[in-house]
């Protein structure tokens, strides 16, 4: 099982794009601190959310400073850099994302919700 659950603020404003089979991908990348003083660091982590939800209104709460809890799967992406050194990037594909507040929009709506309707996730289509 590949599950990670992080929170934190988002870096840049999110992207939606298209891939060659039409599917609409949105782009994001979230900042998690971890640690205390001295000992802080803080991780990054590129987020990729497909299909319908990455398409609907949700775009329009996903800017730079939001904060939000990202629930996914995550990938090790290692490439080698211009310089000839290695590195290294952590992608999460995104199954659910929820907007917390302490931003200038939004707060508290999960994925695909509109503001003032409830959120509704991949389970409420399941039959038991």
């Amino acid at each position: 099982m590949n599950k990670l659950i992080i929170s934190g603020r988002l870096t840049r404003d999110a992207e939606v794009r298209f891939i060659p089979s039409g599917t609409p991908v949105m782009s994001f990348s979230v900042a998690n601190n971890t640690g205390f003083g001295d000992n802080q660091k803080t991780h990054y982590f590129e987020c990729s959310l497909f299909g319908k939800r990455a398409e609907g209104g949700l775009k329009d709460y996903m800017v730079k400073g939001q904060q939000v809890v990202v629930e996914g799967e995550i990938s090790l992406n290692q490439y080698e850099k211009k310089d000839g050194t290695g590195g290294a990037s952590l992608r999460v594909f995104v199954n659910n994302v929820e907007l917390m507040g302490g931003s200038q929009q939004g707060g508290g709506q999960q994925a695909g919700a509109q503001p003032n309707q409830p959120a509704v996730s991949d389970d409420d289509d399941l039959p038991f």
